[in-house]
């Protein structure tokens, strides 16, 4: 065996070594955190962060940080100087990231204004405050196809009201009518509705408040989010 082969195997042999115990490390921590965390917050995952000698803990799709001894829970976020990027604000925002294709849109109320080319979802209960707030805002869009998947969070009226909805024989224009001009929703409510599979998805997901909007790269706008800045995602995503 020549010598640079034999260096390039102690090489290999050494990084899988270290791999090896660094991911023990990370198993050991992760172990102590969710003992002291209990059983009410899920310790997902422990990993390095840009900050030597600090980990990266995600409970639950929320980013936390810890020592490497796990006595300190650290909530806050990491900007790198040199650049300004908010890297605690990346990460969240990959954790929240769906895929478009896993949304089943026969399960959500669809409308299409202008030619419909751009795509939004939007969770929303039909007795949340600030999904009416977002309702109203996006009748300002145009050129737009929007899937509005009902998800009755809030209480046993939202489910009610969901079902009203959706079995009546416009379930958009009953939704508008309802959500920005106040007409009550009425008549059959024991038609098949989507609202088990779109609260099984939410739960899925984390979506854990309405209103939350998805776009077509996956990305999620939780609340009642500005049309400037539904605008201006939107201009990114051509």
């Amino acid at each position: 065996m020549n010598k640079f082969l034999s260096s390039s195997l102690f090489l290999l042999g050494a990084l899988l070594c270290i791999g090896t115990v660094h991911a023990q490390a990370e198993q050991q921590l992760k172990t102590e955190l969710q003992k002291k965390l209990g059983t009410n917050a899920k310790v997902r995952s422990v990993s390095p962060s840009p900050v030597t000698g600090l980990y990266e803990v995600l409970v639950g799709n929320d980013v936390f940080y810890s020592d490497s001894s796990g006595k300190y829970l650290i909530q806050g976020e990491i900007i790198e100087l040199a650049t300004g990027k908010n890297i605690t604000e990346q990460r969240q925002a990959d954790i929240n990231r769906i895929k478009w294709a896993d949304l089943t849109t026969a399960n959500a109320i669809k409308t299409v204004r202008g030619n419909g080319s751009r795509q939004l979802a939007v969770f929303s209960d039909p007795n949340c405050g600030y999904c009416k707030r977002l309702d109203k805002s996006l009748q300002q869009l145009d050129n737009v196809t929007i899937y509005t998947y009902l998800t009755p969070i809030l209480s046993p009226d939202s489910a009610l009201k969901s079902k009203q909805i959706w079995c009546s024989s416009d379930p958009y224009k009953t939704y508008i009518d309802w959500m920005v001009n106040g007409l009550t929703p009425s008549g059959k409510s024991d038609c098949t509705t989507p609202l088990d599979k779109n609260l099984a998805f939410a739960k899925s997901y984390g979506i854990t408040g309405t209103p939350t909007i998805f776009f077509t790269d996956g990305s999620r706008f939780p609340g009642a989010v500005q049309i400037a800045d539904i605008e201006k995602k939107f201009s990114s995503l051509k």
